[in-house]
């Protein structure tokens, strides 16, 4: 999982950049015209629940599902072409427009239906980019902590809800989370009882550690970035006398080398931030 700065972007500020040349910024004009758009929707959504037409309303939320698709080679450009919650970009099967908190029905942790976030359907703040893997297995779940406030349509209070699952668009979500050698996402060190229970609940219900590509990937980043390591730290004794400049450019090559792995543009550069950390290694920490 990333970080994922949602914070006032949007597809009419997002601004051109070399990793991603077919991107384009929406006119102002345009993204005007979609939210009045989702505005419209939410506005027919709500007569129909009004009415008791629950059938009808999640009927229309499926009948529209292309305008939240619009929307999905912004928030691909918005993680350099990863999977929020995976951060890869093949290894996950292909994108969908993931809905956080699930529009039309949602389960708690008993597996206890209740009525979805039908109001959050066309509301960009609640899409998320996860790979097509993840996105099936998590579904409608979306479980609160026991005595958690629950939000409704009348009574909105989402930002004041408990929830088990990760949010990447969360920077102190996306700290829970570390990995280990084999490709397995873990509880990241220190965090609390709780914290865990989050974790592991969101490897669960995004597939993290069953997707067999998925953990391969993880586990081959990790033995690329060690080896890594390993040369730079040989060829680093080799020269800490000076008057070695062979191995002083093999010191700046293997720098260069991890810290390309452990850029944010990188797939599973956290994966390959977390191999640096494991080694405790105070200046090995400074090349990320």
């Amino acid at each position: 999982m990333i970080f994922i700065d949602f914070e006032d972007k949007t597809p009419a500020n997002t601004v051109k950049h070399d990793d991603w040349p077919s991107w384009k910024p929406w006119p102002q004009e345009d993204w005007n015209q979609w939210l009045k758009t989702s505005r419209n929707y939410v506005d027919k959504l709500q007569a129909l629940h009004q009415q008791g037409k629950v059938k009808e309303r999640n009927l229309f939320i499926d009948n529209h599902a292309s305008h939240w698709g619009k929307l999905k080679p912004w928030l691909q450009v918005l993680s350099n072409g990863k999977c929020w919650f995976s951060e890869v970009r093949d290894k996950f099967s292909h994108y969908d427009v993931e809905h956080f908190r699930p529009k039309k029905e949602t389960r708690g942790l008993d597996g206890t239906a209740r009525d979805g976030y039908w109001w959050l359907a066309f509301d960009y703040t609640n899409f998320r980019l996860c790979g097509n893997v993840g996105n099936r297995k998590k579904g409608t779940w979306f479980p609160l902590k026991s005595g958690s406030l629950c939000s409704s349509f009348d009574n909105r209070c989402e930002e004041s809800e408990t929830a088990f699952l990760l949010d990447p668009t969360d920077p102190y979500d996306v700290v829970m989370i570390a990995f280990d050698e084999e490709g397995k996402v873990i509880a990241a060190p220190g965090i609390s009882e709780w914290e865990k229970e989050r974790v592991e609940e969101t490897i669960k219900r995004f597939k993290l550690n069953e997707h067999e590509p998925l953990t391969e990937g993880r586990k081959n980043i990790w033995q690329t970035v060690s080896r890594e390591i390993e040369q730079y730290s040989t060829a680093k004794s080799r020269c800490a006398g000076g008057g070695n400049p062979v191995a002083k450019q093999k010191v700046r090559d293997h720098i260069h080398k991890i810290r390309s792995m452990t850029r944010s543009t990188a797939e599973l550069s956290a994966v390959a931030k977390w191999c640096v950390l494991f080694r405790n290694d105070p200046q090995l920490r400074r090349l990320v």
